[in-house]
């Protein structure tokens, strides 16, 4: 074997070291020669890309067109003779227009989600989808409760589409991508991360709870939009109804409008669940009687309907209802807003407090059985109401309606005058037509504290609030 000194083996190292870095430089330059744009766009093609690219398809601009007639100021405009006699002059059409955004969810039937606030009112809808498209769409159903709409195109061949994702599992500080149409500027991507998760949001006309808030710049014109993971899932989709802040977006979690859109799909509007519960709020004295400390916050269980959800739960008269899903309960108007927030199908847990303890409960709600209707109506308004005969249809020149058969003197309905015989017309601006209608209009607005009803006498009609 041949001997080297160490300075003579150093020397061949250094030099074989040198020309290893020489062929390594020189490889990377004829790569770069030869895929000057492949290679490397390919590490451009980030997760934010690839998640755009996978939704974009089935992202639409949604247009409205609202037409109203409004009277203007006129001396004679109010009066009824010059109102009947010729309506159209003393009247004026405004048009305005909006824009939105919606995603398509089921290609083969046209269902695209958006907001409520986006088609509300609407006379128009246009729609048009990636590839520029253009469709007239209608409203399938609607939800101001959670700002959810489904409107539907009709076309001969499948769209692009996407299902709803998880929004269960979000983390605050993920990043997440909105994609919309801001000033119609059509598919618009802005990114930020998850700033919160259940905020409230509190509107001049409701609350709205469980919003996911994020600082991806959500305006009116990407409010329907979808709001993405990095795996380029739905987890939400925006909502531009609160416009106080700068910096600062919501969007609906994709769990629960997976539920509303359900139901809206199936009904057309989302019926509001029925626990079976009739509540009063607590009182000093109350809360001494069921031994709760003066300081307890909830409120009575004062009735509940046996076979109910409530019932079949085993909550019984004197509990103290104290939360529903985690929701604080203080007030009669805090339960019905809570809710609000669920559909006829979900399962949750309420908070009780009963003989000194603290109780978690849990129900399955379901839809309100129409043959209540005129028993609620009987216990909270203290009136019977039945189908209209004949006679009283021919006295009034009415084609349908439903009439009080008997009122309780010692209810609201008696102290302000309601008779057995008054045709009762309207309830909360919805026309009746016959008990059947009058149920269905019960089931809608039970949850009100008050309703509405347009009742006839002799020459004159009237609208009355009663207390509900």
């Amino acid at each position: 074997m041949k001997a080297y000194s160490y300075q003579t083996a150093k020397s061949i190292l250094r030099e074989g070291n040198h020309r290893s870095w020489i062929i390594i430089f020189s490889l990377f330059i004829i790569l770069m020669i030869l895929q000057p744009t492949g290679a490397w766009g390919s590490l451009r093609r980030n997760a934010v890309v690839l998640a755009v690219e996978k939704v974009s398809p089935a992202v639409v601009n949604i247009s409205t067109i609202t037409r109203e007639r409004a009277r203007p100021l006129f001396p004679f405009s109010g009066d009824d003779f010059f109102r009947d006699f010729s309506p159209d002059i003393f009247s004026r059409e405004y048009t305005r227009t909006s824009l939105g955004s919606g995603v398509i969810i089921d290609g083969k039937k046209g269902y695209i989600i958006t907001n409520h606030h986006v088609v509300a009112r609407a006379t128009e809808i246009k729609v048009i989808t990636s590839d520029q498209v253009e469709y007239q769409a209608k409203i399938v159903g609607a939800d101001p409760r959670s700002d959810l709409a489904v409107i539907q195109v009709e076309t001969k061949q499948a769209l692009p589409s996407l299902e709803m994702g998880n929004s269960d599992d979000l983390m605050i500080g993920e990043t997440v991508i909105a994609i919309g149409n801001p000033f119609g500027l059509s598919h618009t991507v802005t990114t930020g991360v998850v700033s919160a998760l259940d905020r409230s949001v509190h509107t001049e006309e409701r609350i709205y709870r469980h919003f996911i808030q994020t600082d991806a710049s959500i305006n009116p014109g990407n409010s329907g939009g979808p709001l993405l993971n990095l795996e380029g899932e739905i987890v939400g989709i925006s909502t531009a109804i609160y416009q106080k802040a700068q910096g600062i977006g919501f969007a609906i979690p994709a769990s629960k409008a997976k539920r509303i859109v359900k139901e809206l799909i199936r009904a057309g509007v989302v019926r509001f669940p029925w626990l079976g519960l009739e509540i009063q709020e607590l009182t000093v004295e109350l809360k001494t009687a069921f031994g709760l400390p003066k300081e307890g916050k909830g409120v009575l269980v004062s009735d509940l309907v046996q076979g109910s959800p409530a019932g079949l739960a085993g909550l019984k008269r004197g509990d103290t209802l104290l939360e529903i899903e985690g929701i604080p309960i203080v007030s009669p108007s805090d339960y019905w807003d809570a809710m609000a927030e669920f559909t006829p199908s979900d399962r949750l847990h309420l908070r009780v407090f009963r003989k000194g303890k603290e109780l978690s409960i849990p129900v399955q709600l379901s839809a309100f059985p129409l043959d209540m209707a005129l028993e609620i109506v009987d216990r909270r308004l203290g009136i019977k109401v039945g189908e209209i005969d004949k006679t009283t249809q021919k006295r009034y020149g009415l084609k349908g309606g439903v009439s009080i058969e008997k009122v309780r003197k010692d209810s609201e309905a008696g102290r302000i005058g309601l008779e057995p015989g008054d045709p009762i017309l309207k309830v909360n601006n919805i026309s009746i037509m016959n008990l059947d209608e009058f149920k269905e209009a019960i089931s809608l607005f039970r949850h009100l504290p008050s309703l509405t009803l347009i009742v006839r006498r002799g020459a004159y009609t009237y609208s009355l609030t009663l207390s509900f």
